[in-house]
């Protein structure tokens, strides 16, 4: 009944703000006092997508250099990220991009395997690895960017998956709470802002589901490709332990490090958005339940320290494990702020339960497609799982309002691309239009008491977009990867910079009503 509530609230929100009224049909126009006066603006990246340096001083390897690497049919242009942007070499460049376009903060994430190659403290630390992210933090500050930091993006030290399976091992949780340690005594002192893991979602789901990316296990049925896997189990064990061991980060943190440091510490939560396929009860639920499977399986356990009930009734057979008192009591409230990444929106429609070839895709009961009665949800973005829906931001802010007790927000990732063409490309129009309406709709969540706290986009510059390797971008700046990694500004960078000095950025047609 709770739930129902609440999906009625919801509605009744979102009809009081206009969801329902056609989409605009001109660029808003913003300007960033259209913000709190302490709202955060900042760009993103990732170790492995945008360092290099992968076999440079010391780094040990990560499973994405395995799995790239030695396998380049996993990636689409059978690419890898063991140049992608230099920023290992380059930094300084990227740091003054931040700075020219004038953004307050960056986040990036700290490589496991640059800073403890085998993984764990007993392999000993990397101190050139140290001391390339103190330089880096070091430079931030000095022109005034703040950063934060992401502990893990993905690429687990290899050295761990080797012994004991990475994340489908119970000891990753103890080796992941001394990994973030380390990177709070070495980094805590400036970083003010940190984030234990990005997207567990996606790991669990194209890791050991689909096996698309790294570790790349799924079951054979679903891909005879995989390097091993169980789809029905393995995504529930990892996603446990995932839980566990933000949990045990945030533990030590609070009880060692934070009131002497003063930071913050959170996660970053992804999904697209759902939206019911038709206005029957069948598809509204498993909307809901769409959501409950991605977003609000990984938040419910840190807001209430439990799964939600839509899992514990629709994954059967004893797959989903349980949480001892101990371990919810750790979880429930262990976030000083949730990211949200959000890219996309798709519908949703209730179909019968599978009853073979069962993998936890089947589990939630429902089918996600991308447009209704033959016209798409939104334009398809250089990815085909990007459909651009600039409502589904707002309406993904206000779920986490309503039913998971107002929580300080962060927009950590939010972006489109475009195909790579082969040649310099910086006229990126349709970027500045996506920014301009998602952070409309981010304003428009602000403007109805969504405690949105800042908003980063993604990313900072073209770079290796995993499974799709290089063959679409989504950098507010150009690399030229067949020259040096030169880089140049594009339109969308040139545009926040006028955002973030304060000047009307739009048309200056009269915006539709949203």
């Amino acid at each position: 009944m709770r739930s129902k509530c609440l999906l009625l609230l919801l509605h009744i929100t979102l009809a009081c703000i206009g969801v329902f009224a056609k989409s605009h049909s001109s660029r808003p126009r913003l300007r960033r006092n259209d913000f709190p006066e302490d709202f955060i603006f900042g760009s993103a990246t990732s170790a492995y997508q945008c360092e290099g340096a992968a076999h440079e001083d010391g780094r040990g390897p990560s499973i994405w250099d395995t799995f790239s690497e030695k396998f380049p049919d996993k990636i689409k242009d059978g690419s890898n990220g063991s140049i992608a942007d230099d920023s290992y070499n380059l930094y300084k460049e990227d740091v003054n991009l931040l700075h020219q376009i004038g953004f307050d903060a960056y986040r990036f994430s700290i490589s496991w395997s640059r800073i403890l190659p085998r993984g764990d403290l007993k392999g000993g630390i990397n101190q050139a690895g140290i001391d390339y992210y103190n330089n880096l933090i070091n430079l931030l500050l000095s022109k005034g960017v703040k950063p934060y930091v992401t502990i893990f993006h993905w690429d687990l030290p290899e050295a761990l998956e080797h012994a004991y399976g990475g994340f489908l091992g119970a000891e990753i949780v103890n080796d992941f709470r001394d990994y973030a340690e380390l990177c709070f005594q070495k980094f805590g002192d400036r970083v003010k802002h940190w984030t234990t893991l990005n997207e567990p979602f996606t790991v669990v789901h194209e890791g050991y589901t689909t096996g698309e990316k790294a570790p790349g296990r799924c079951s054979s049925f679903t891909n005879p490709k995989c390097f091993g896997g169980d789809g029905a189990t393995e995504p529930y064990i990892v996603g446990h332990n995932f839980l566990l061991a933000h949990g045990a980060a945030v533990k030590v943190y609070r009880e060692k490090y934070q009131a002497i440091q003063k930071g913050k510490i959170g996660i970053a939560l992804n999904t697209v958005w759902h939206y019911p396929y038709s206005d029957s009860q069948a598809d509204k639920l498993a909307a809901a339940r769409a959501t409950a499977f991605t977003f609000d399986y990984f938040l419910e356990p840190i807001v209430y320290g439990r799964y939600p009930a839509d899992m514990v009734n629709y994954v059967k057979g004893g797959r989903l494990p349980t949480f001892t008192p101990e371990e919810s009591s750790m979880l429930k409230g262990s976030y000083d702020y949730v990211g949200v990444n959000y890219y996309s929106s798709f519908y949703v429609r209730d179909v019968p339960c599978a009853t073979e070839n069962i993998t936890m895709n089947t589990d939630s009961c429902v089918s996600i497609v991308g447009e209704r009665n033959g016209v798409p949800i939104g334009p398809t973005a250089g990815s085909d799982w990007l459909l651009i829906y600039p409502e589904g931001i707002r309406d993904l802010l206000l779920h986490a309002k309503l039913k998971f007790n107002d929580p300080a927000l962060y927009i950590t990732e939010n972006g489109v691309d475009e195909a790579s063409i082969g040649e310099i490309f910086l006229n990126d129009d349709l970027r500045i239009d996506y920014y301009a309406n998602h952070l409309k709709m981010v304003s428009d969540a602000i403007s109805v008491g969504v405690n949105v706290k800042g908003y980063f986009a993604w990313s900072l510059m073209d770079n290796f977009e995993w499974s799709e390797g290089y063959t679409v971008r989504f950098g507010l700046v150009f690399v030229d990867f067949e020259d040096g990694r030169k880089r140049y500004l594009k339109k969308s960078a040139k545009w926040f910079r006028r955002l973030l000095k304060g000047e009307y950025n739009g048309t200056s047609q009269k915006v539709a009503a949203i």
